[in-house]
Order: structure tokens, then sequence, then C-alpha cells
């Protein structure tokens, strides 16, 4: 039997302990959910840990990171509070190989603007919009038993211009109630590793308890997930004229 895929799921994980609109609907936190998709559509093919802003080294110190292979990544109201080195960190083992999925408003993160480094700035308004999540890639892995469109009943609009550099993947575009379009389900490649950004999952609504959005996620996980990790990002070594001979 191959290993299984090592997930860690990153949560800032203040909205649920603050606010008890988000509390309501997720009492045990976001994490929890997603978690659980995994587990229900994944089993033993991950092994599946949890890590937190307020944890040392906000639960990625002592060997988290360099013994895991995908990395859920969710933050909001605390980008700032994220250790500098922190996500110098997680972004030189992504370029290393290991699998990144960046959720939602984890498009301000720290982590995120350095591996696509540009501001990853958006159009949004929270006002309930309905929003169609639109397949346009059918045959990526990431589509994989998803309906088109994945009808997600109230959302945060998020809106073109997108400010990142062209996908190497686009698997979904949403639609919102307002008339506005959205690449809410890019890939990248970065150095040895792969970045997948999924946009629903705002925390006053309960998106990841969405059967059709944990399938997302889960097979995000597979996507991202590496053949191998690198001890080094890729370097430009000099090459003496017969190097080869």
């Amino acid at each position: 039997m191959p290993e299984p895929i090592r997930v860690t799921l990153w949560n800032e994980f203040v909205h649920e302990r603050k606010d008890d609109s988000v509390r309501s609907i997720y009492p045990d936190g976001m994490h929890a959910v997603w978690e659980q998709a995994l587990r229900t559509h994944l089993g033993d093919a991950v092994s599946v840990r949890t890590a937190t802003l307020d944890q040392p080294g906000h639960g990625l110190g002592d060997g988290v990171l360099e013994s895991t292979d995908v990395l859920f990544w969710w933050g909001h109201i605390a980008h700032g509070d994220v250790a500098d080195e922190v996500a110098a960190a997680v972004a030189d083992r992504v370029r290393r190989g290991m699998g990144l999925v960046a959720l939602h408003s984890a498009h301000y993160s720290k982590v995120f603007k350095l591996l696509l480094g540009t501001t990853c700035s958006l159009r949004w308004r929270n006002q309930k919009d309905r929003e169609l999540v639109w397949t346009v890639d059918p045959t990526h892995p990431v589509a994989r038993g998803v309906p088109s469109p994945i009808v997600i009943p109230e959302q945060e609009m998020y809106g073109e211009f997108f400010d990142v550099p062209p996908p190497d993947d686009l698997v979904f575009i949403s639609s919102f109630t307002g008339g506005e379009v959205f690449r809410g389900g890019c890939g990248w490649k970065r150095g040895f590793g792969r970045v997948f950004y999924f946009s629903p999952g705002d925390q006053e609504y309960p998106v990841y308890h969405h059967p059709d959005v944990q399938r997302v996620l889960a097979n995000a996980a597979l996507w991202v997930a590496p053949s191998d990790i690198r001890g080094k990002a890729y370097t430009a070594d000099f090459s003496p004229t017969g190097w080869f001979e």
C-alpha cells in the first residue's frame, strides 16, 4: 500500500472563536469540516492534522512543515500576524515540492502573495450573493465528480479583475447575482510544487458544508500532492565549458 498523503490544515481560527455567527456554523473550526471532507472522500489515502495561528510557530514548527505533503491555508483578519519567517518557510517548502491549497481570503495571505508575486487584489462585496461555480476544464482532476455549476445559495462576491499571474490551470469560473465573474479555481506551478486556489468559503456562510465544495477540496489535495519533495528549491548552477563531457 502507498504511504498516505500527509495533509496539514492551517486555519487562522480567529472568527470561530470571537464571532457567534461564525461559531454557529463552524463550532469546531472550519478546519474540522475540511478534515471531515478529506476523510470522507480520501479515507486512508491521507493522514490529516491541523495547525492554527495561535500555536507556537503557528503550528508549523518542530518538523511539522517538513513532514507535510499538502498544506491547506485559510486566513482573513490576521494575515499580518503571520510571522514573515513562517510565510517564507512555507513558500520555500512549496518551491521544493509541497502542494498548497489556498482557500478564499487566503488570496491576501503572505504565503500566497510571496508565491505569486502580485498584489492578489480583487473586487468584492459581502451581501449574500448567489454564486455559481462553473467548470471550464472538465478534464482536470480537480473537477472530477463535480457538477457544473456548483450552486452556492449565499456567499461573498469575489470579482474580476483578480491581480494574479495567468493560471497554468483554470478549472472553475464563478458568476454572481450582480453579474460579476471570477477565476475562482486556479492552479499554478511554483518550483517543484503546485498551488491551487479555490475561492468559495467566506466564514459567514456554511460553504464548506456543501458536499460539492467538499469534493473539490479532496480533489485539490490529490492534485497538488507531490511525487517527491526536494532538499532545496531549484537553483541555477555554474556550468564550465565541458561540464557534461
